[in-house]
Parts: C-alpha cells; structure tokens; sequence
C-alpha cells in the first residue's frame, strides 16, 4: 500500500458553489501541502486546474497559499473564493466554466493510452471527465487493492 493518496473526487464533482472540478482542485492541492499526493498528480496542473482557477478569476499562487497555510475544509475553502475581490462567480460565468469542462476531450492519443490501460477498446468515453475518472481508479487500485 502505498503511503500517497490518488485524489479520488472526479472533475465531475460540483460543491455548493456550483463550480465542476472545484472539490477535486481543493483535494488535490490539500493533499500536495501535506505530502501526500500520488506521484504524477500536481497539486495545480495546466488542465481543469488552471481552467477553474482562471475562470473565477482567482490565482494559482493565493490558492496554493491558502490552502497550503489554512489546511481548510471544502466549505472554508468555498467562502475564501467567494471574499476574494474580483473572483467571478455568477451564474453565466460558472456555466460557462462548467460548459467549459464538461466539453473538453483529450487529445486521441491520451484517450488510447487511458483505454488500452484500462484494458478497453478505443471509442467511448470520448470526455476527459469520464476518462480522468477510469484513470484515477486504475492508479488507485494499483496503489491500494492489486
């Protein structure tokens, strides 16, 4: 077993906010400041990451700071977002956010190798939700079950 933890909480996960992939960002970047983020998995990385991040308007860097410093819950973390000046946070904004998520598809060559992984046929899921979701649950029963 291994001592890191694959951050289990899919991109398809809304908090009270509203906002896709915003509990896995907050798990993941907990689990980093603690040192125990499975290897492979940044704490902030280029993808869902930085599209949530930038969407409500917010920086990496104060993200990052507060959840490394304050060790906050997934709500603490929700009413830091919503004091922090210039976050958007309106109903457009966070559908668009979440249209945003929801319509992003890897690339061919990244679906194949998560399939094949999986012992699946290339084809469906086609989504980088549900493909990031069979890959995680790969990486976590390799570290955890097999």
């Amino acid at each position: 077993m291994s001592d890191k933890i694959v951050p289990l909480i899919s991109s398809g996960t809304k908090g009270p906010l509203g906002v896709l992939h915003l509990p896995r960002l907050w798990q993941k970047v907990s689990l980093e400041a603690a040192g125990k983020i499975a290897d492979g998995y940044p704490g902030i990385g280029d993808g869902y990451d930085t599209m949530v991040i930038n969407g409500l308007g917010l920086k990496a860097d104060a993200v990052r700071a507060y959840i490394t410093n304050d060790k906050p819950t997934y709500p603490q973390f929700e009413a830091w977002i919503q004091a922090q000046e210039g976050a958007t946070l309106g109903a457009d904004a966070i559908g668009a956010l979440n249209d945003s998520i929801v319509g992003y598809n890897h690339d061919d060559e990244t679906r194949q190798g998560i399939l094949s992984a999986n012992g699946l046929p290339d084809g469906d899921p086609k989504d980088a939700i549900n493909l990031n979701n069979l890959d995680d649950w790969l990486e976590f029963h390799t570290a955890e079950i097999a």
